[in-house]
């Protein structure tokens, strides 16, 4: 009874390297193997900070986003957040439309005019289908006015 069979006494004397790879219900972040930047242009800019806002970031990495649509874009300083979670801490950067449609996809650097923000960690749904909100994961929760950004900035969305 103490013995063990062939197949628990391979497994048992195999060291094994399962790498925890993050995924959602289908799909892996390598799923998405080339994307184009999608750009944009700042159309509104805000200006406001909530410690509990309660973003419920739905469980997928990736948006479409279609030539024309406007979306808002969100800053957390809660970088350890992904698809899945919520996030609290927050600063609001500014509303965009997009000149350049396409999918972006979480990991994704954020740009306005050159300067990279950071980093796509996910997306809430709470006003659509008016509008999506882009969460990006920051260093510092900043405003849209504490980034210098403005009406007409460029926005950019880049695969690292």
């Amino acid at each position: 009874m103490g013995e063990m069979t062939g197949r628990s006494s391979l497994a048992a004397g195999m060291k094994t390297s399962q790498k925890k790879v993050a995924t959602t219900r289908f799909v892996t972040l390598a799923t998405y193997a080339a994307n184009r930047p999608v750009a944009g242009a700042v159309v509104t800019v805000l200006n406001s900070t909530h410690e509990t806002r309660g973003l419920q970031l739905i469980s997928t990495y990736s948006r479409a986003l279609k030539k024309n649509s406007i979306h808002e874009l969100i800053a957390t300083d809660e970088t350890d957040k992904k698809p899945g979670d919520a996030a609290d801490r927050i600063a609001y950067l500014a509303f965009f439309e997009v000149t350049r449609g396409g999918c972006i996809i979480v990991g994704e650097t954020l740009f306005v005019d050159g300067k990279p923000i950071g980093q796509i960690i996910g997306f809430d749904e709470t006003h659509e289908p008016n509008h999506i909100n882009i969460v990006i994961g920051v260093k510092q929760r900043r405003t849209g006015p504490q980034l210098k950004i403005s009406v007409g900035s460029k926005i950019k969305f880049v695969r690292p």
